[in-house]
């Protein structure tokens, strides 16, 4: 590398400058001879339009897109994704050059005390932009009325502490990242609320052929973090989904052998096909497209095309 810092393409909400900050300081643990690097925020087409949802403006690549074209552009060199938000094809040139060691994937609750999806009162309003998470609230809770809520962490608190909404769920790995674990008040396991693809997941996308990066970021690698996610993103894949489609993932591993859940959903909850699957972890994205196969085929065109 040359004696220039290295430049780390980030969004700039507050949770995205703690994920920049804290590959900063692991690239400088595993590299002490390196020149501290340098944050590099750029503004996405999703951070600016919030008063719409994703599905609306184009889906969860304008969390990136600006990131990605400054990355292909030189005008970064290394950019740092909450994998959630990352596309299953990435533009042509760029790779994922690690992942990190992977935080807790579930969601966490906010509803005054209520500790479970079955506990919220009758008719209450639930705050969300997430489909994942309104399919399933509302394949549980028919009666529950789900609203659109977006805004980063702190805004949507916000909400919720004002009264515009009776809960709310965040990502537990995000709250972790902000310093508000203390905050949490319910996590949600897998079994009633399962997490969206890849999430509690970073990576770092790189150019394909930068070889001198691709050498920095290769230690930082966490073999298991890349099996879990490779499973996770090959089953939406194979389902093609976007942020229209409410479609989740988790896989987990232990003595080798991976467990991966899934499921797709209509919107309003009315139809859920799931799938629970076990392999060897070292075929993770071969689990991965199999699973996404079996749902596919137990779903049907008609559903997924509905949902396009």
């Amino acid at each position: 590398m040359s004696d220039a810092p290295l430049r780390i393409g980030t969004r700039g909400s507050r949770l995205a400058r703690a994920q920049a900050t804290l590959v900063r300081g692991i690239l400088a643990e595993a590299h002490p001879g390196l020149p501290p690097a340098e944050l590099v925020v750029i503004k996405t087409t999703g951070d600016r339009v919030r008063d719409r949802p994703l599905a609306e403006i184009g889906g969860k690549g304008l969390f990136t897109k600006e990131i990605e074209e400054a990355l292909i552009e030189r005008r970064v060199d290394v950019a740092v994704h909450s994998m959630k938000d990352l596309p299953t094809r990435l533009p042509a040139g760029l790779v994922i050059g690690c992942l990190l060691p992977r935080e807790d994937p579930r969601d966490a609750l906010f509803a005054g005390g209520a500790e479970h999806i079955a506990d919220l009162p009758q008719g209450a309003v639930v705050g969300t932009a997430s489909l994942r998470r309104a399919a399933q609230l509302r394949a549980r809770r028919p009666d529950l009325r789900v609203v659109p809520f977006r805004g980063n962490v702190d805004t949507r608190l916000r909400k919720l502490a004002a009264g515009e909404v009776d809960a709310t769920l965040l990502a537990v790995a995000g709250l972790k990242r902000l310093g508000l674990e203390a905050r949490i008040g319910a996590v949600l396991e897998p079994e009633e609320m399962l997490p969206a693809v890849a999430q509690g997941a970073i990576g770092i996308e790189c150019r394909q052929g930068d070889a001198q990066v691709r050498d920095l970021l290769a230690p930082l690698d966490h073999a298991e973090t890349a099996a879990r996610v490779a499973a996770e993103r090959a089953l939406l894949a194979v389902l093609d989904g976007s942020c229209r489609t409410p479609i989740a993932a988790l896989a987990e591993v232990a003595g080798g052998v991976m467990r991966l859940r899934g499921l797709v959903a209509q919107p309003d909850g009315s139809d859920l096909h799931a799938v629970d699957r076990r392999g060897d972890a070292a075929a993770a994205t071969a689990l991965g497209r199999d699973a996404g196969a079996e749902l596919k085929a137990a779903a049907g065109p008609s559903f997924l095309a509905a949902l396009a």
